[in-house]
């Protein structure tokens, strides 16, 4: 029976995926993706089927095994955000010439903005590059519907098959009629040729070349064409191409102007229909709508006829928000345009949570090494910038090798600075361990701090290999970090919870000591995340701190040395005070001021 749901583009996307028969899902959690493989176990459990969703410990291992399924007949899919695709490019490029036999899908969601991301790469460029066709959904809805015709299009060319949403189709919602999945499972029947499967590079010429045909092919292929999505199409005048979620903002812009231009939604970017190419030259104008880069406009015929990203006509950076599109509609039809009146709220920038681990690791280390050099990693702990405790942040596992590049930079200084890099727990999984095992080799003095909160927090608490628990929630093997470390021929390993602050910095002074002569020394700062505690093991840890009132003088150092948001000023007192709506009772603070006006309750 069918039922209706308001679903999140990811949840969509999920439920898009199970309807078509995906039979394993595999992906690493980064927003705006993140939701994709967390509703695809939800609909599991709700529908009872018999699939496999694994959260992977990066993306390329992910990409690899949802890939194995494809070579061997089953209906598969990887997710990921765009900066995961880079992780797994390796296997992407190899995977287009190579093939498939079941349909794959490889789900990059883009970030316009950029909102979570250090880039807002367009994943269609990479699809280009590798010569892999994309579809681009504008909708919850759409992104669904494009899951089935990527799955159809896929087989039909035995070609792994990009999905690429962005931001605002991830995480909007839309009303969805949901019916009850009944997967049909397919046997998996590897068909061993190593001539295709392990080509040499002889063997891959051929399959380039074969690839070429495959991508001519579906330059035709009917049920991606471009849609007529308003007006009517015209011989001469102006034409409006779209994409992805330029192309909802469009039609109600169309609609809401009352113009008669025609406008195209392209669904497919790449390869672009060799039909609607030759189309669109009987138009005298036309502007392309699309996030991020001009790649639907370069693949027009005659550039002089167009407007887009790529003329300067619409902006190489940032999203193309409703009030972006219509501006430019409006200067491209010669309409007058009156831009809406925003008012700007005061906002405050992001720090880490009250209570948050992290902020008594990043305060010990400061304390350490006040002229340190702090190289970092992407998670929460990226906030450490505000607390002067992050000096870089390249890319997931860059802090480790970075440590090492600046201590060489600096080895031939007369003073070197003290280097500490700092990595999550799931970060250090990822890609931490290759730089790990590089400055062991090295003898790299440097102290790296793994922040093991037993769990991936930016990105919706999804389990680590250290966590004990798979996608499911359901038991499974867990991996030590100490172990793995002392693995990668560390010998000095110490654990140590941040929250008792006085330990934790004599350890990290012994580790800085130690690392002068005998290379990296790891600290494993090891106390769960808040967010993922029950109510009953929060109170059981709660120690309430008071602001004694006759040693506050108002210095305001527990502010803006350690910036908890529990922690801030009373005008009138001109004294600290504490909220009690947002104190998690950790009492790290009762440390950290310098004139001991911060006490436990009771204390004596």
């Amino acid at each position: 029976m069918n039922t209706k749901r308001l679903m999140l583009g990811n949840e969509a996307l999920a439920y898009g995926l199970l309807k078509n028969g995906c039979q394993m899902a595999c992906a690493y959690p980064g927003t705006p993706s993140s939701e994709i493989l967390s509703a695809v176990v939800a609909l599991k459990k709700e529908m009872d089927l018999d699939i496999h969703a694994q959260w992977a410990v990066n993306e390329k291992v992910a990409f690899e095994t949802a890939y194995a399924g494809a070579q061997a007949g089953l209906r598969t899919t990887v997710a990921m955000k765009q900066v995961g695709l880079n992780v797994a490019a390796d296997p992407l490029m190899s995977s287009v010439y190579l093939g498939v036999k079941g349909g794959f899908l490889v789900i990059s969601a883009d970030d316009p903005g950029p909102h979570s991301s250090q880039t807002e790469q367009d994943s269609r460029l990479m699809a280009v590059m590798a010569k892999l066709p994309v579809l681009d959904p504008d909708s919850p809805g759409q992104a669904a519907e494009l899951a089935g015709i990527a799955f159809e299009l896929s087989e039909a060319f035995e070609i792994p098959v990009m999905l690429r949403p962005t931001t605002r189709v991830c995480h909007s919602r839309q009303s969805m009629d949901v019916e009850k999945v009944d997967i049909t499972w397919r046997e998996a029947a590897f068909e061993k040729n190593p001539g295709r499967w392990a080509a040499t590079p002889k063997f891959r010429l051929q399959l380039h070349k074969e690839l070429e045909a495959k991508l001519a092919k579906i330059a035709d292929y009917e049920p991606t064409r471009p849609r007529l999505v308003s007006g009517r199409a015209k011989d001469g005048g102006q034409a409006i191409v779209v994409a992805g979620v330029a192309a909802a903002n469009a039609r109600d812009i169309i609609k809401k102007r009352n113009l008669d231009i025609p406008v195209y939604q392209v669904v497919q970017p790449f390869p672009l229909h060799k039909e609607f190419i030759r189309q669109m030259d009987t138009y005298d104008e036309i502007l392309v709508l699309e996030e991020t880069w001009g790649v639907i406009e370069m693949q027009l015929a005659d550039k002089n006829r167009v407007k887009g990203k790529n003329t300067g006509f619409i902006s190489p950076a940032g999203e193309l928000l409703p009030e972006n599109v219509e501006e430019r509609i409006c200067a491209f039809a010669g309409v007058d345009y009156q831009a809406p009146q925003i008012t700007m709220m005061p906002g405050r920038r992001p720090t880490l949570c009250a209570g948050c681990p992290h902020r008594a690791s990043f305060y010990a280390i400061k304390k350490v090494a006040p002229k340190g050099i702090f190289t970092s990693d992407i998670g929460c702990y990226t906030l450490g910038c505000n607390l002067g405790a992050v000096d870089t942040v390249t890319c997931m596992g860059a802090g480790i090798s970075q440590a090492a590049g600046f201590t060489i930079a600096y080895a031939k200084n007369r003073k070197q600075p003290p280097v500490f890099s700092t990595i999550g727990d799931s970060t250090f999984f990822h890609s931490g361990i290759p730089g790990l095992i590089e400055t062991v080799t090295k003898k790299i003095p440097y102290v790296l701090v793994i922040l093991d909160n037993r769990t991936t927090a930016m990105t919706g608490h999804q389990p680590t290999p250290a966590t004990g628990r798979d996608a499911s929630g359901d038991a499974c093997i867990a991996v030590n970090i100490p172990d793995i470390v002392k693995g990668c021929g560390v010998n000095f390993i110490k654990t140590a919870d941040p929250y008792d602050l006085p330990a934790f910095i004599d350890i990290l002074k012994e580790a800085s000591a130690y690392c002068k002569e005998n290379g990296p020394a790891v600290v494993i700062a090891e106390h769960p995340c808040l967010l993922d505690m029950d109510k009953g093991e929060l109170k059981a840890s709660f120690k309430k701190v008071i602001v004694d009132k006759d040693i506050c003088d108002g210095c305001g150092y527990c502010v803006s040395q350690f910036e908890c948001p529990a922690l801030s000023m009373d005008n009138e007192t001109e004294q600290v005070c504490i909220d009690p709506g947002l104190c998690t009772g950790c009492a790290v603070c009762s440390f950290v001021c310098p004139k001991g006006a911060l006490v436990l309750e009771n204390q004596e």
